[in-house]
């Protein structure tokens, strides 16, 4: 398994749920210093990064990019896949094909996490779903001869009240059989979620392609109350090979949050 960490650039929407909000030369420079092999760019657009440049960057630090992730695309405006107003849909289409387009270039994924959408309470769940879908199938078109992976990410019910747990992830994705859509669990919703955080690992170890790790209460892992000795342990007989990616919240620092997170990662990873 590799070790990754979530940033983001200055200009990032405060919604996006980073350790480190600086320069993305800053951010490369301190999660190579601290040992990591890769950092996820949480990103609205191209616009808000030097595309050659963190290309060079990747580079100089030895770092992968493994994951783009949207947050910031629901956030500005609420767009998304699940929207009655196809003007939003198309919209949020739109901007998640910009981020296929970088993930091409840095040989990144990217995730779908709330710019899926909710339910609409006064419809039907298939139509919000179907809605959502058809969003879905066409990013998904767009991303597979780019080679490009679409993870799609189950968020707590308090935050979103669509695809949850990872079965529903599995139930959903399997209704397109896209090779190129899989699932990317995060430890801190599975732990509101789901019965077994182990159990599912195992249950669905074919369809996960990455994973978010932060403790119980969303701070470093050994911060709280998971066990994550024993869901390492797992995910190593599951085969999983991927990347755990630290998306945590920055404190009592940025900068121990990730220290912590790095050291006490590390040494359960080798």
């Amino acid at each position: 398994m590799k070790l990754g960490i979530a940033i983001a650039p200055k200009e990032a929407l405060p919604s996006a749920f980073v350790v480190f909000r600086d320069d993305i030369e800053t951010s490369m420079k301190k999660a190579h210093d601290m040992g990591f092999d890769g950092v996820e760019l949480a990103l609205l657009d191209s616009s808000q990064i030097k595309v050659e440049a963190v290309g060079d960057l990747c580079q100089k630090f030895h770092l992968d990019i493994p994951m783009i992730s949207s947050g910031q695309v629901y956030a500005q405006g609420s767009l998304c896949f699940s929207s009655p107003d196809k003007e939003v849909r198309d919209e949020a289409i739109a901007c998640i094909k910009t981020l296929i387009d970088l993930a091409e270039r840095f040989g990144s994924m990217v995730n779908i996490g709330r710019v899926r959408g909710p339910i609409e309470p006064n419809e039907p769940y298939e139509i919000s779903e179907n809605r959502f879908l058809d969003s879905l199938d066409v990013v998904a078109q767009y991303a597979a001869p780019k080679g490009v992976v679409i993870a799609v990410e189950p968020v707590n019910r308090y935050e979103l009240n669509f695809i949850n747990r990872v079965d529903e992830a599995f139930k959903v994705i399997s209704k397109l059989s896209r090779p190129n859509i899989k699932i990317m669990p995060d430890t801190f919703h599975m732990n509101i979620e789901e019965s077994s955080i182990e159990a599912t690992f195992l249950n669905y170890k074919d369809y996960i392609v990455y994973i978010h790790f932060a403790d119980s209460n969303r701070l470093a892992p050994g911060m709280g109350h998971l066990n994550f000795p024993n869901i390492i342990n797992v995910l190593k007989t599951a085969g999983y090979e991927g990347y755990v990616t630290a998306e945590i919240l920055p404190h009592p620092t940025p900068d121990e949050a990730a220290m912590r997170a790095a050291k006490y990662l590390k040494t359960l990873l080798t």
